[in-house]
């Protein structure tokens, strides 16, 4: 009689998993197909899917975890996407979030190296623009839940407003790291009086042992791969070099991206300036990471490899550092985060990063997107619809889509 039950159990427990892992991918692939407006929104779509929605994980926990992307190099929306999938389904949950929110945007991005979307995305020029004011929307409510909970009393909002001020004053990489360091700072002298944030985990099967082979990995490979190109000039360890190297040195983000890249490919007689810059342009207009214009000048190259082949083995490497980055962090940042100091410091932190988030809102977010009254009617009726009609944030998308479409027409 017990039989039949304990080979139940057993069989159910590797169904469990799978469901749980095409859980992960098929999330992801929808935020992959929805996600407009950069990296500040990506993580205001994260927020609401596993924060509010879905509850993988606390306010705190996220937040936590956003500084943690806000101190690495590489993509930050991609990298807190791969904490997201190894918190809920291990390793291979990692790489399914990370290839279903990439996969759409690297299609398309090589679609277009191939001269199949040029077209379509010229026509779409309306489009496109109501797709930003959606990301204005998604970004404030972020910011307004976040900052509820972040930032509850005068000591952290006040740290929140330095923190944008700053990363205003000195913008790019120098302002952000500045601001988290010197809130850490400001929280652990200041902050001693607040009560601690309630204890929440980060639960991920990264061991040290595993950490370290992870930065292991990534320096053995960032030292290695120029030693190895320069003495075989094998233009394949070159191409795999270039965007690798891109994925471990950028601070900032995906534009932050563009002048390291430019120089590699185009000087190096890769790509020309002019498909480079058409192709940046192409990238601001798909939903999903920046990093994926990688693709797009993969598949465009002039030497082998190129197409298809050469556009997924340049995706693969300007990610794979953000994935050894947080296999190589995680865990002591499990570690260090539950400490009475490095509470306080976290406050502080996460506060700052609330501020980050803000100077990011206005530019490039507001920027990019509100040029008339028309998108600002647009914008307020997508928080509307966010905050209080409650609709999922694909929809706003389509409808504020359907608006940039029509107020295009009518200009």
């Amino acid at each position: 009689m017990t039989l039949p039950k304990f080979k139940m159990l057993q069989s159910t427990a590797p169904t469990n998993k799978i469901h749980r892992l095409l859980g992960v991918f098929f999330i992801f692939l929808r935020l992959g197909l929805t996600s407009f407006g950069g990296p500040v929104a990506h993580l205001g779509y994260f927020r609401h899917e596993f924060v509010d929605k879905r509850r993988w994980l606390d306010e705190h926990a996220y937040a936590d975890l956003l500084s943690l992307c806000q101190f690495l190099p590489g993509p930050a929306s991609s990298q807190a996407g791969i904490a997201l999938g190894l918190v809920r389904a291990g390793y291979l949950g990692a790489i399914a979030a990370w290839i279903g929110f990439t996969l759409p945007s690297g299609i398309l991005m090589i679609l277009f190296g191939l001269g199949l979307q040029h077209s379509a995305l010229a026509n779409a020029s309306g489009v496109l623009h109501g797709l930003k004011i959606a990301a204005v929307a998604v970004v404030a409510q972020a910011l307004w839940q976040m900052s509820k909970t972040l930032c509850p009393d005068k000591q952290r909002a006040s740290i929140a407003v330095a923190s944008t001020l700053l990363v205003n004053l000195l913008p790019g990489t120098t302002g952000q790291v500045s601001s988290i360091i010197a809130s850490g700072l400001i929280g652990a002298i200041l902050l001693k009086k607040t009560p601690p944030p309630p204890p929440s985990r980060l639960q991920t099967p990264v061991t040290l042992h595993d950490a370290a082979i992870a930065w292991i990995v990534m320096f053995g490979l960032l030292i290695g791969l120029p030693v190895i190109a320069e003495h075989t000039h094998n233009h394949l360890v070159q191409f795999i070099d270039t965007f690798y190297q891109a994925g471990c040195l950028v601070f900032g983000g995906g534009h932050v991206v563009l002048p390291l890249l430019q120089a590699s490919v185009v000087q190096a007689g890769w790509v020309t300036n002019n498909d480079f810059m058409a192709g940046y342009g192409a990238a601001q207009a798909v939903p999903g990471p920046l990093f994926s214009f990688a693709a797009y000048l993969g598949a465009i190259g002039q030497q082998t490899p190129t197409g298809w082949t050469g556009g997924i083995i340049s995706l693969v490497a300007i990610f794979l550092p953000a994935f050894l980055l947080i296999i190589g962090a995680i865990p002591f940042w499990e570690r260090i985060r539950h400490l009475p100091n490095a509470q306080r410091a976290m406050q502080g932190i996460n506060a700052s990063v609330v501020g980050i988030l803000l100077s990011a809102f206005y530019h490039p977010v507001w920027t990019s997107a509100i040029y008339t009254a028309t998108d600002f009617s647009i914008a307020i009726t997508d928080l509307l619809l966010l905050a209080l009609w409650k609709l999922p944030p694909w929809l706003v998308v389509l409808i504020s889509a359907i608006f940039g479409m029509i107020s295009n027409h009518h200009a």
